[in-house]
């Protein structure tokens, strides 16, 4: 699936989803109710479990979060795979200056 580079942007630009997904860089494979705990617990957000499900779905919408269902229970991923076109388009290193 090719997701389109301003999805990307637009799910990168809310502060509360890169605490997300920097939580999940942290620890990946992680429910609903352990990324509310930790967002509480190590940040201080007050967001809710509805708004942080909400905020997951833009991650995985832009591709930057996958999940599968457990049961129950649904585990999210961090997927770094969408930041390629971002970083394919102002590499790091330039060439031919």
């Amino acid at each position: 699936m090719v997701v389109p580079v301003a999805d990307v942007y637009r799910a990168l630009a809310d502060p509360t989803r890169r605490l997300i997904l920097d939580e999940l860089l942290l620890r990946d494979g992680q429910t609903l109710f352990e990324i509310c705990g930790r967002l509480t617990m190590r940040h201080g957000s007050t967001s809710t479990r509805q708004a942080v499900s909400q905020h997951l779905a833009v991650l995985e919408d832009a591709g930057l979060v996958r999940s599968h269902r457990d049961g129950r229970t649904k585990i999210h991923h961090l997927d770094t795979e969408p930041l390629r076109a971002i970083i394919e388009r102002w590499p790091l290193h330039r060439t031919g200056e």
